[in-house]
């Protein structure tokens, strides 16, 4: 019996790539069905390629982080310009396939690859993936991400942009944010649902000496309605300022300062009643969309993914111990609620002159000037 043709029999045994045939049957270009469903798509233009390697301006003396190296396409080519290439691959077939485009070659022993997600790996830096970058230490020199168009439009949004969210300001508070240049849909296989964009990331360099936890903290507060003033979104909001009047509470406790407490002497007769109810929206909204749950739904929800681990220690169970201790008294309206609220009007309205802007049109300076603002009187919001 005559031996079959190598054609016949497995391609892989003959070192062929399964996307190096473009025009081969389906059969061949299905060997790996990629997966969509975690955003698996392979960058299949060199030239795209090629230009985000040039934009990236590598030195010799660069090593790479690559988030889903996929089949290497853009991995060889970075390879060209840097020192070394770190790439964290998720799916173990592409991992191999990476790892066999320099099988033998001198690139071998410059290529590294760690198998898993990225926002879990073992790396000195934590969630979510751009932060995470954002808060290595030692900090990149530059970071160039490929993201869906509409989630790097955020990134680089200004003040008044419809896009502009907390997202662009906890961004561009930490570097500074430039778009490199579209990718079209059809650049990738298989092709995504939306277009996308490449942005560079260059971190601040010294950081901003400015706590995460009160900053992050500032703008959940301002742009949980980013249409409404900051006026109704702080002093027409019940339960922002009871977080205030708690923490408050807490800070006073930890710096030995008394605080006179007891029922509020506007309204000694019913210590329950509602001081601060919520404004009408109607009169202190703009039209548009302005909930930031709402923006976001579908879109990479970074605003509420982890947070830099340099940034946050313990949010969470400071959260829980503040619901634990002042939840139950969340009606009763004292002298120090009262004494918080008119603090926070002091703030808004004498000091910043802020109070009737919206977080929308809030730059960061804006929101700079609040945090000092704030701090300064002993309120915090973390």
């Amino acid at each position: 019996m005559p031996k079959a043709t190598g054609k016949k029999r497995n391609g892989a045994a003959h070192g062929s790539s399964p996307y190096g045939h473009a025009g081969k049957s389906s059969a061949a270009n299905h060997i790996f069905k990629m997966k969509t469903d975690i955003g698996q798509h392979v960058l299949k233009n060199p030239g795209v390629a090629q230009a985000i390697v040039d934009k990236a301006d590598l030195k010799q003396s660069d090593i790479v982080l690559e988030v889903g190296p996929g089949t290497g396409n853009l991995t060889v080519k970075i390879l060209e310009k840097a020192k070394k290439v770190i790439a964290v691959e998720l799916d173990p077939r592409m991992a191999a396939e990476v790892t066999k485009r320099v099988q033998g070659k001198p690139e071998q022993k410059r290529l590294e690859v760690l198998l898993g997600d990225v926002v879990k790996t073992d790396l000195p830096i934590s969630s979510p993936l751009t932060f995470k970058l954002l808060a290595l230490s030692p900090a990149p020199r530059t970071c160039i991400l490929t993201f869906q168009l509409e989630f790097a439009q955020r990134l680089f949004a200004r003040p008044g942009s419809a896009l502009y969210s907390r997202l662009s300001v906890n961004t561009q508070m930490w570097a500074a944010v430039t778009h490199i240049m579209k990718i079209g849909r059809n650049n990738f296989r298989p092709p995504p649902a939306v277009e996308s964009s490449v942005v560079r990331l260059v971190p601040k360099r010294p950081r901003p000496e400015v706590s995460w936890d009160e900053w992050d903290g500032l703008l959940r507060v301002c742009f949980v309605r980013k249409n409404r003033t900051l006026r109704a979104g702080f002093l027409g909001t019940t339960t922002v300022m009871e977080m205030l009047e708690a923490n408050y509470r807490i800070w006073c406790a930890q710096n030995d300062i008394a605080v006179e407490d007891g029922p509020s002497g506007v309204n000694r007769a019913d210590t329950s009643m509602e001081i601060d109810t919520e404004l009408p929206t109607v009169e202190d909204e703009e039209p548009g969309p302005d909930d930031e749950e709402v923006e976001w739904g579908g879109i990479m929800d970074v605003d509420d993914a982890g947070i830099p681990s340099f940034f946050q220690d313990e949010l969470d169970e400071k959260a829980k111990m503040l619901n634990a201790k002042f939840g139950a008294t969340r009606k009763k309206k004292g002298k120090v609620a009262e004494l918080v609220r008119e603090k926070v009007r002091k703030i808004l309205e004498d000091e910043t002159e802020l109070a009737d802007k919206r977080a929308r049109m809030c730059d960061e300076s804006d929101f700079l000037r609040l945090l000092w603002a704030f701090n300064k009187e002993g309120i915090h919001f973390s």
